[in-house]
């Protein structure tokens, strides 16, 4: 997808991105310090509004590494992202169609398993995430002791450990969104499997979705698993926000194959 294709999703969205910028979208659950580290990272570099036709906050800030510019997205804070709620939405619309260039998920070192939760749907609509393990102070009053290399390799894609309050981290984290930009990291994130009936059906859908040639915009297992949910709303959103990209055909084409 070239950059031109990029610029307009995200237009779609409120994001006005330089040319020259790399957005970074940061997800995670309410209160794991998501808003700590965007703020550790933008300082004062911060635009704040609302998401286009919703009361929800919009908050985007820059920040630069290495002499590479970075435009950092703070999606609302949601526990998943199966849009049960219009937050849940947003953060999914925006990683499906917004295209960030690379998805932190901030987690709480103190509460990994409920974390990882969403972590885990993230990866399943983007390879491109870094996980930003947040709160390692709490944890380690809490005595609670982490394997963040073992994570990394369970979850197939990096994960950076940090407090952001106290400003622990983050020069790693921006090191790491630096290397994926300039494309010098590996991600193989992991892939949760479903029942062997379920695990049929996607491979049924599969071939449909990927003669469709969505595969620049959204990642065709997950869609597959959206299809089998029968999300009608999903479909309509694909067909809203891919039109202004390709010629029509191709997304009466989808409405019919899918």
């Amino acid at each position: 997808m070239n950059k031109g294709h990029k610029m307009i999703l995200r237009e779609h969205f409120g994001i006005k991105a330089k040319s020259d910028q790399y957005v970074i979208a940061l997800a995670g659950n309410p209160n794991v310090g998501k808003s700590t580290v965007f703020n550790a990272l933008t300082g004062l570099r911060q635009h704040t509004g609302n998401w286009p036709g919703k009361t929800v906050d919009n908050a985007q800030g820059s920040f630069s590494f290495k002499d590479t510019d970075f435009l950092m997205i703070d999606l609302p804070g949601t526990y998943s992202i199966l849009t049960n709620t219009v937050e849940e939405e947003i953060a999914r619309d925006f990683i499906c169609f917004a295209v960030p260039d690379v998805t932190v998920v901030v987690l709480d070192a103190t509460s990994l398993e409920r974390n990882l939760n969403i972590a885990l749907q993230v990866m399943e609509i983007t390879s491109k995430v870094i996980v930003c393990v947040n709160l390692l102070d709490e944890a380690k009053k809490n005595k609670i002791t982490l394997n963040l290399p073992g994570l990394e390799k369970e979850l197939g894609v990096p994960v950076v450990g940090t407090s952001a309050r106290q400003g622990i981290g983050l020069d790693k984290l921006k090191e790491m969104l630096y290397l994926a930009v300039k494309e010098q990291v590996i991600f193989r994130p992991r892939q949760l499997h479903y029942s062997p009936e379920v695990e049929e059906a996607i491979a049924q859908i599969l071939p449909k979705i990927e003669q469709l040639g969505l595969s620049d915009y959204l990642h065709p297992r997950w869609l597959a698993l959206r299809l089998l949910d029968n999300d009608e709303m999903l479909l309509r959103k694909v067909s809203a926000y891919l039109t202004a990209n390709s010629d029509d055909d191709i997304y009466r084409e989808v409405s019919m194959a899918l």
